[in-house]
């Protein structure tokens, strides 16, 4: 089987998080994969990681997050060419512009389409202008979908909306590899003032000014300050640093996108994910991976995710309802390790990579075409 996966952007982020993740284990059972990226960078983190599992990589640099008609016409066309070039037996499109443009090269060259939506932009949390238009081009592209993939049941409710039949949407959650445990770094100095981590792009519907206002408020209650670092780029970064420094926060580190997260992230006892609205975070499952407390935003798949008081603290979209519930992890190692090891648990039982690769390849195999393709 080969399989061509189409992305809007080679940048650092959750969706091409999702592909690298799935391209390897894909890759590894013995499917085809070439992946077409877009976006006008040169040598974009994804491209660059694919290329070293060996994996053939097409740039579309006309593909992006603009509507121009033109733009999106050059975008078709080039994947159109690439499809008749290469004939994969699937098409296979992650984020929205992705969606919209392999569908429509799907419908164009008799290839069917895997969509897998990482978060539809008509969810509540979005802004009005932009959910009408992103639920008018969903309802359009819905009957060239063969299968949608939802990572959430949240977003296969939202999916009930349009023009799909209920057995062409699927549900499976997002994966991740397991990497081994590092040995005891989080040292007693560490347990004693335990630090905190946030991963997430540095732009909406993350919300790191709520942290960075949840830090100031519980340096006024704890008579100190508590260390965090915010790792992640975007266009928000400098912002957030500015507000880090109106705040007076001088333990708040922001190095930008960084490599090694697993890593990283066992030198840190608590996450935080805090979002106005969120599809399955894969930066929540790797603070599962990694057997840390957590502290998230209260939305529908972060539910999904961590469904038990005993898994994370899941609080309301306020800086006060997150210092409050930081507080409470600090001041209590006890609750800090429980939550870590169930948070762990979660994560082998349901959100491995393997276990969504088997799942893709099911999917896969519903989307096969019966007849010939059109030449």
């Amino acid at each position: 089987m080969k399989v061509l996966q189409v992305i809007t952007k080679g940048e650092i982020g959750g969706a091409q998080s999702h592909v690298l993740t799935l391209c390897r284990e894909l890759a590894c059972k013995g499917v085809d994969i070439h992946a077409a990226i877009g976006g006008t960078e040169e040598q974009p983190p994804l491209a660059q990681s694919l290329r070293a599992l060996r994996l053939p990589v097409h740039r579309l640099p006309a593909l992006g997050n603009s509507w121009n008609p033109l733009q999106m016409a050059r975008a078709l066309r080039l994947l159109v060419a690439l499809v008749r070039r290469h004939s994969p037996d699937l098409l296979h499109a992650h984020s929205a512009m992705a969606g919209v443009v392999a569908r429509l090269a799907g419908m164009l060259t008799g290839t069917p389409v895997v969509y897998t939506v990482h978060g539809f932009a008509f969810k509540a949390g979005s802004p009005w202008k932009r959910r009408a238009a992103a639920f008018a081009v969903e309802w359009v592209l819905a009957p060239l979908t063969r299968r949608m993939v939802c990572v959430s049941e949240y977003e296969r409710q939202l999916a009930r909306r349009l023009p799909l039949p209920s057995d062409r949407v699927t549900v499976i959650h997002n994966g991740i590899e397991d990497v081994p445990l590092p040995g005891k770094t989080r040292t007693a100095a560490a347990e004693t003032l335990p630090t905190i981590a946030m991963v997430a792009r540095m732009a909406p519907p993350k919300r790191p000014d709520l942290l960075l206002h949840a830090l100031s408020q519980l340096r006024a209650a704890l008579g100190h300050e508590i260390p965090a670092t915010f790792f992640g780029g975007g266009p928000d970064l400098l912002a957030h640093r500015e507000l880090a420094a109106r705040l007076g926060l001088q333990a708040a580190s922001f190095p930008g996108d960084v490599d090694g997260i697993p890593a990283r992230l066992a030198h840190h006892a608590i996450f935080v994910l805090a979002s106005d609205h969120e599809g399955l975070p894969i930066s929540l499952i790797e603070a599962m991976r990694a057997g840390m407390a957590i502290v998230a935003s209260d939305l529908p798949g972060i539910r999904e995710l961590l469904p038990d008081a005993e898994h994370a603290i899941l609080v309301a979209p306020n800086a006060t309802a997150l210092s409050t519930a930081l507080r409470q992890l600090i001041e209590s190692p006890a609750l800090r390790a429980c939550m870590g090891v169930a948070a762990r648990l979660r994560y082998e039982q349901h959100f491995t990579a393997e276990r969504m690769g088997r799942a893709v390849r099911a999917a896969y195999a519903t989307a096969i075409p019966r007849t010939p393709k059109i030449s």
